[in-house]
């Protein structure tokens, strides 16, 4: 089903912008059902911007104290990623 964002977590969907919902292709045998009314937008509030402002505000204060984190080798298999350090910082 293509349609409107999912109001709540639902298991095998994925929220897609337009673009790439009208992109969507299924497997074989499987069939898409678009919906097809009008998507509304939602109305903004006062408290969507509030929140905005106060993530922002957040986001930019230097006096965070930086959390170290302290990776530690364990046994199991190998990732492949690795943290390098900050030449900057040697």
């Amino acid at each position: 089903m293509v349609g409107p964002l999912a109001t709540y977590a639902e298991p095998h969907s994925y929220d897609l912008c337009e673009e790439h919902a009208l992109r969507l292709t299924v497997p074989k045998g499987w069939e898409v059902v678009r919906y097809e009314g009008e998507f509304a937008l939602p109305d903004r509030s006062v408290d969507d911007l509030t929140a905005l402002a106060e993530a922002v505000r957040e986001a930019g204060r230097s006096d965070l104290p930086v959390e170290s984190s302290d990776f530690s080798v364990g046994g199991g298999r190998r990732g492949h990623l690795r943290a390098l350090p900050d030449p900057r910082d040697e």
